[in-house]
């Protein structure tokens, strides 16, 4: 007997989803600290360097694997639900056949490999293994979070961590400091994760059982694959540039001043870093969203301005807790010499610095999602090239001309040319998306943004009352709660699905 069953699908939603995000990822950045504590502890300092050196190496080499394909999913995926399940697995096909190659030429070069080499097989293929792992799960994140679960995908992301930071604490609680060990517990992390991705992102969508639909029906990048990889390609290759926007500064730090500058400088970025995870959670809430309502001009713009309202109402939370946070825990966790100035420079100073940079990259959230989504996806590439050419040619500046006065003005240096690579990629954003108009709609709320974070940052590293400038920010936080707990979008879709 053939029915008609009603059910409720969850639609993604930009303010519940950037909360679940943004929450996941703070307290997935506190347990990664917690692990670096453990591994710092339970490794010789050679291994734990070989260790995070093969997982960057790595990771940084198998994104191409990515294609780009996740992004598109997390785009498209909404206007198409049913549509996901079939799209995950069609993604995994095309990612193997372009991990072939990789695995090909591994195999091939280890019998020619030295001894050196070698002796670290093992590290370097657990290693090798993490990295394809963590692309595997993207996909299923994005189809959660175009799915309307974003929940899910942040339990995830807790899980995984939380299970491989456990499995740190048991190792060092046994006595055991094979590098090797830990980097099986950390695989069998990111393994739990991926696993409990898949079968999340299965169970949502069991709902669309009997409606598998045509390939076309996300849009026409989902046609052919031909059409797919092309569309895809501009994330793609993105995703080849954007490791090295937040790196470029500390590899030039490490050239013109040392590696002990290239080490303070990382300390300060740590705390920044763990910052970004709230921007990378709202771009990420938001490209679903944006992605609905591409072909849709004044549902895109109202959807960009609710965006936009949650980035002002973060910023005096982001600023203070962040200061408070750096002040607090920095001194706890280094040694005191990346505090008291004696590697010519403070990290906690060199953080404020940067953080009027996070405060840029957090504004700068509905610009750069509306170009990830919008209907000219090569202009968001030509966008991070432009900013990690603009990074580089003014790292290379700053501190090349800094290095010859002195440590102290060359670490200077490498901060306020990230803060002004922030404030660059800001407005490149703006005007790449033509999103002038919600400059200048809002410019009362922007100069007062710009001017007290501007200031408050200032007053922060000289320890003067300019600091107080940002309690003018809490101003915005009614129109930033209104905005989280809106539902433009609306919670849940009714879908009809064909029944026996």
């Amino acid at each position: 007997m053939e029915g008609k069953v009603a059910k409720n699908a969850r639609l993604p939603h930009m303010g519940r989803d950037s909360a679940w995000l943004a929450g996941a990822d703070i307290i997935a950045v506190f347990l990664a600290l917690l692990g670096q504590v453990v591994l710092t502890r339970a490794l010789w300092t050679e291994s734990y360097g070989l260790f995070v050196l093969a997982l960057d190496v790595f990771a940084t080499l198998f994104l191409v694997i990515d294609l780009g394909l996740p992004t598109l999913l997390a785009r498209d995926g909404p206007g198409a639900p049913h549509r996901i399940w079939p799209s995950i697995l069609r993604i995994y096909n095309l990612q193997v056949k372009a991990a072939l190659p990789f695995l090909i030429a591994a195999l091939l070069y280890l019998p020619f490999a030295s001894s050196e080499v070698s002796s670290h097989a093992p590290i370097m293929f657990v290693c090798g293994i993490i990295a394809l792992v963590h692309i595997a799960t993207y996909a299923p994140r994005s189809g959660l979070r175009a799915a309307g679960e974003a929940r899910l995908e942040a339990w995830t992301k807790i899980l995984e961590r939380g299970i491989t930071t456990a499995a740190y604490l048991s190792l060092y609680a046994l006595g055991i400091t094979s590098v090797e060990a830990y980097a099986v517990a950390f695989l069998f992390g990111a393994l739990c994760g991926l696993l409990f991705a898949l079968w999340w992102v299965w169970k949502t969508l069991r709902i669309y059982d009997g409606q598998t639909g045509a390939q076309g029906e996300m849009g026409e990048a989902w046609l052919n694959n031909r059409n797919l990889l092309l569309q895809a390609l501009p994330f793609a290759i993105t995703l080849g540039v954007l490791p090295y926007v937040v790196r470029i500064e500390k590899f030039i730090v490490g050239l013109e001043l040392g590696v002990e500058s290239a080490a303070l400088f990382h300390v300060a970025q740590l705390a920044w870093l763990a910052g970004l995870v709230i921007p990378q959670a709202l771009r990420a809430a938001l490209l679903p969203v944006l992605g609905k309502v591409r072909h849709q001009p004044e549902e895109f713009s109202r959807q960009m301005n609710a965006s936009l309202d949650i980035c002002f109402g973060l910023l005096p939370i982001g600023i203070f807790a962040g200061a408070a946070i750096v002040k607090l825990f920095l001194p706890i966790a280094f040694p005191s010499q990346y505090l008291d100035g004696s590697l010519g420079a403070s990290a906690d100073d060199l953080f404020i610095v940067l953080l009027l940079g996070w405060c840029f990259t957090l504004l700068a959230t509905p610009t750069y999602t509306a170009l990830q989504a919008g209907l000219h996806p090569w202009r968001f590439t030509f966008f991070i090239l432009i900013v990690v050419g603009f990074s580089a040619a003014i790292g290379f500046a700053f501190i090349g001309w800094q290095a010859d006065e002195g440590l102290t003005e060359g670490l200077y240096a490498a901060a306020y040319a990230s803060t002004l690579s922030a404030l660059f990629a800001l407005l490149s954003s703006i005007h790449l998306s033509r999103s002038w108009n919600l400059v200048l709609e809002r410019s009362g709320e922007w100069l007062i943004a710009a001017s007290c974070m501007t200031l408050t940052c200032y007053g922060l590293l000289n320890g003067s009352l300019f600091a107080v400038a940002g309690v003018a920010l809490f101003v915005f936080m009614p129109q930033a709660l209104r905005a989280i707990g809106s539902n433009v979008q609306g919670s849940t879709l009714p879908k009809t699905i064909e029944a026996e």
